[in-house]
Formats: structure tokens, C-alpha cells, sequence
């Protein structure tokens, strides 16, 4: 049953005459009834961490529309919170944290062998989701990439140029290496016990890919997401992996193999006829409609997903957008999109 749904069908190369589709954020703030279970938690955190509500909110997206997929509702910054620094969420403006900068810092966080104890009420949200999404439903698994997750820590918060990691970068580099390798370790961890609890693949978002440059993209976001592909196969044959460098631009050509990832997603950043060109050969794209689509719909949204669709329709692709949905979107838009990527 497994291998016919389209996910992962698409996720293993092979070319669906019409492409299965999931959108980033589905589950969130867009919706009235994530709205009212988000109230109900008390705060994002508390419903990160509730099993049964984070199940739920999973869950809702799946009832008012026919996607291919649900994405586990959890955050990239549990990971953190988990290994021992802080973690707050401040209404209007977003997520803090305690700062990592120094090797004293770093020597306070706890060994990856510990996060667990923190992180399991995510497994058992998989648990649920596993058991109660339908059966044609494929369960992704998620965490931030080790880059993105470490701007946020060493800035204690997101920025817009993630200057206080590269600055961190040039300025202690043992230090910022130490940070990465807990975090690509921690995720190892915590991937996999995703994939134990049910998620049957696993999406690794480097949010914050596009601002490294030269070789700090290799070093900093190719190999540290192809070290944890690498090791999720290792330890869970078969597995499908998505990665997504966004902002990659040109640098996303190669990334497959660079990787190991079954699945390029791409950022509206680049034109779809480009990827069919350039990426897809390599294998699978997920992508890439921009998001503003959403919130402005009529027939600007109806041409694009036709555009993209039959730009990408000569090989393994999973339609989705090219970032997270805004919480400014039309829930009608989103059923709109499906419809014409279904119809004609």
C-alpha cells in the first residue's frame, strides 16, 4: 500500500501524469480552525507540545482539501530548545532564544543523547498521525537544517541578513563548528525517532541557505544535510529525504547528488522551466509557486499552476509552493489551486 501513494511515488522518480501536491504551512494560521486550536493550546508552543492538538492541527488542512500529503505540526526550534537553550515566542514578532556565541555556551548544552526527553510528545503526534491520517495520505516528517537552526540561536532570534552567525562564523570558527555538529547530530536523533514513531519521509528546510556564499554554501549547507541523509539511510533503509536550500538560485543544479536528498525543493526564486532543465534530471523537484498567489487568486493563480505544472510535467515532481503559505491567504485559493492542477 505504501509504495502507491503518490508522495512517494513521485519521491522515488517516477513521472505521475498529474503531480501530487502538499503546501508548506498547510496547517496554520490561514485557517479559522487552526486559529481557534492554536486559542484553545493557550500558545504556540504549548500546542506544539500537546500531542493531541498538534494532531489536530495537522489534521484540519486534510478535511477541507484532498492533499497528497500532511507535514507534521511541530517547529524547527524545538530542536534547539531541546538541546538546553531557551525558547519564547513573542505575539507579532516571533521566536527568541538564548543566545549561543561562546565555548562556555556551547558547553552548556545538553549531549544529543538527551533531547528526547524533551522532543517526545512530537513523536507521539507522529504516533497519532499515523493511525489516523487516511491511507492514501503519506506522513512527512520535518526539522530545520543545521544553518538555519544556528542563525537562530547564535542571533537569539530570526534577522534578515543572519549576520550574527556569519559574523560568529568569521570571528570563532570553533565555536560555530561545535554549534553545527551538535545540530546535525540532534537532528540525526530526532529525525529518526520521527521515522520510528511513522513519518514515512522526512524534509529537511535550510531556510536560510541562499545567504551563504562561495564554499560556505557546501560546507555549510550541502554537507551538513547530505550528513544526515546519509545517516537516516543508513539506519532507515528506504527512507525518502527532501532538502531544501532556499535561496540556492543557480547552486540548486547538482544538489541532488550533493545531498543524497530523493527530493529538490525550490524556491519561487527560480523559474519552473528552468528547474526541468537544470535540476530535475537529477531527480524529483517539489515547487514552486509563490505563495502570493494565495492571498490574490483569479486567473493570475489559475495560469501559473498550469505554468509550473506542465514546465515540470516531464519528470518526478511534487507541486507545492516556493515558501510557507501567509496567514494573510484565501482558503479558497488554496482549493482553487487543486482544482486546476487536477483539471485542465
Amino acid at each position: 500500500m505504501a509504495q502507491q501513494k503518490t508522495i512517494l511515488r513521485a519521491l522515488a522518480g517516477e513521472t505521475l501524469p498529474t503531480p501530487p501536491i502538499w503546501m508548506m504551512r498547510q496547517a496554520g494560521r490561514y485557517l479559522p480552525e487552526y486559529r481557534a486550536t492554536r486559542a484553545q493550546a493557550g500558545d504556540f508552543l504549548k500546542l506544539c507540545y500537546n500531542p493531541e492538538l498538534a494532531a489536530e492541527v495537522t489534521l484540519q488542512p486534510l478535511r477541507r482539501y484532498d492533499f497528497d500529503a500532511a507535514i507534521l505540526f511541530a517547529d524547527i526550534l524545538l530542536l534547539p530548545q531541546a538541546l538546553g537553550a531557551d525558547l519564547w515566542f513573542v505575539t507579532g514578532e516571533g521566536p527568541r532564544l538564548s543566545t549561543i556565541t561562546t565555548a562556555e555556551e556551547l558547553g552548556r548544552l545538553k549531549p544529543v543523547e538527551e533531547i528526547h526527553e524533551t522532543l517526545n510528545p512530537i513523536y507521539e503526534t507522529v504516533k497519532i498521525l499515523s493511525e489516523e491520517l487516511p491511507k492514501e495520505t503519506t506522513l512527512i516528517g520535518f526539522a530545520g537544517a543545521p544553518w538555519t537552526v544556528a542563525t537562530y540561536m547564535i542571533a537569539g532570534q530570526g534577522t534578515p541578513d543572519q549576520g550574527p552567525a556569519h559574523a560568529l562564523k568569521a570571528a570563532n570558527r570553533p565555536v560555530f563548528e561545535g554549534i553545527m555538529h551538535r545540530l546535525t547530530e540532534g537532528t540525526i536523533a530526532y529525525l529518526s525517532k520521527q521515522i520510528e514513531a511513522g513519518a514515512e519521509c522526512v524534509k529537511l528546510f535550510d531556510s536560510w541557505a541562499g545567504s551563504l556564499q562561495g564554499d560556505d554554501f557546501t560546507e555549510f549547507s550541502i554537507k551538513p544535510m547530505q550528513r544526515i541523509t546519509a545517516a537516516l539511510k543508513e539506519k532507515h533503509p528506504g527512507i525518502p529525504v527532501i532538502a531544501f536550500p532556499r535561496g540556492a538560485g543557480t547552486k540548486y543544479i547538482g544538489t541532488h547528488a550533493a545531498t543524497g536528498a530523493d527530493c529538490i525543493a525550490v524556491d519561487d526564486g527560480v523559474d519552473a522551466a528552468w528547474v526541468a532543465d537544470n535540476v530535475q534530471p537529477d531527480g524529483c523537484v517539489q515547487g514552486n509557486m509563490k505563495s502570493s498567489h494565495m492571498v490574490t487568486g483569479g486567473q493570475g493563480l489559475i495560469d501559473e499552476t498550469r505554468r509550473i505544472r506542465d514546465a515540470l510535467s516531464g519528470g518526478a515532481h511534487i507541486f507545492n509552493l516556493g515558501h510557507g503559505i501567509t496567514p494573510e491567504a484565501d482558503p479558497a485559493n488554496v482549493q482553487l489551486m487543486i482544482d486546476t492542477l487536477r483539471g485542465n
